[in-house]
């Protein structure tokens, strides 16, 4: 079977240079070679780590933050509780562990993951049982009833298409080949009506990038929330407005080339918030930097309480987690939240208006 550089290489032969968002959809999610289709990336064997993998703490303060917006909007039941990109399960586990002290809430609750890949899946499974309904696509969630709805870096890895501008106009940042290889290109100058709010605050040759899939996504949670209540957390490293490449690849946690192996390494881009606050018809909080997020919950406390019970080299990397998780120079400022909500409702604890 051919890998996946050489299908890539004969599509670009016969229908020319694709774009970026087409590439990284077929790098991340190509039946046979997709880098999620074949793998499970998370952990120390893996290619990156997330806040759920590095401490129970992270999961225990979202599933305590989604619980306390449930009892402000009254206890509705039952109510469906979705988690998108849910890796193996953790975060998900952690949020129902920590929920099961509120009267009422598991037993509300509808566990639905939004997973793509078989093999995360089959991970999802082993720890979560058969309790949850798996999907392919948020459109297919339940829409007449409550939404609490968590999305820890998942809008990182949608495919976006990136351009660089060219004075009223902007050229499409495109893959093609060169000597047998894949390679960088730029496509003809051309006027791009989704993103003429962005000749207001760009110049010459700067490079933004676009999200074709996001704001359908955000439509979709949004107006269920909206409609039936419910909230979204939506946590993910970026910031209120793209500006520059921000592409990256990853293998065994160190950055690599993103054209050298297509479908070997894990193509992520930075969230602009802004288009995600902008799609929702629902209320949506400000952007809140992780760890001011999570202090807000109570996580030093939380830590504080779990520290007593340990030692030695327990003790110690308990103590790297909670700063990796909140501390300004690692996770903390990195990594943001934005929360949606019914209009006219509070939001949910950690985050303001």
């Amino acid at each position: 079977m051919a890998d996946l550089k050489t299908i890539l290489l004969g599509r670009i032969a016969q229908t020319g240079p694709m774009s970026l968002s087409d590439y990284m959809a077929e790098c991340l999610l190509h039946p046979d070679h997709g880098y999620y289709a074949t793998r499970d990336p998370l952990g120390a064997e893996g290619d990156f780590t997330t806040a759920p993998e590095i401490s129970q703490m992270f999961g225990e303060m979202i599933g305590l933050c989604l619980a306390q917006s449930w009892l402000d909007q009254g206890r509705p039941a039952p109510f469906t509780l979705a988690e998108a990109g849910p890796g193996r399960g953790t975060l998900m586990a952690d949020i129902l562990r920590a929920t099961r002290a509120v009267p009422g809430f598991t037993e509300a609750a509808e566990v639905h993951l939004i997973e793509a890949s078989p093999t995360l899946r089959a991970k999802q499974r082993a720890l979560l049982g058969d309790a949850p309904t798996w999907h392919d696509s948020i459109t297919t969630l339940p829409e007449d009833q409550p939404l609490f709805f968590m999305a820890n870096e998942f809008f990182d890895a949608l495919p976006v298409r990136q351009f660089i501008r060219t004075g009223p106009a902007w050229s499409e940042r495109m893959v093609g080949s060169e000597n047998d290889s894949l390679a960088w290109g730029l496509g003809k100058p051309a006027p791009h009506p989704a993103l003429v709010h962005r000749l207001e605050d760009t110049k010459d040759g700067d490079l933004i990038e676009f999200c074709p899939a996001a704001a359908p996504i955000i439509q979709a949670i949004g107006a269920r929330i909206e409609t039936h209540g419910g909230t979204a957390l939506i946590i993910d490293y970026g910031d209120w407005r793209s500006l520059g490449d921000t592409l990256q690849a990853l293998s065994a946690h160190e950055p690599v080339d993103p054209l050298d192996s297509p479908g070997m390494a894990d193509l992520t881009t930075h969230v602009d918030f802004e288009a995600l606050a902008n799609a929702t018809p629902s209320a949506h909080s400000r952007l809140t930097a992780q760890g001011v997020f999570l202090e807000r919950l109570g996580i030093t406390q939380r830590a504080q309480t779990l520290a007593a019970r340990l030692s030695d080299a327990a003790l110690e990397s308990h103590i790297a987690a909670h700063r990796r998780l909140t501390h300004p120079h690692e996770m903390g400022n990195l990594f943001k939240v934005l929360a949606l909500f019914p209009k006219g409702k509070p939001p949910p604890p950690g985050c303001e208006t």
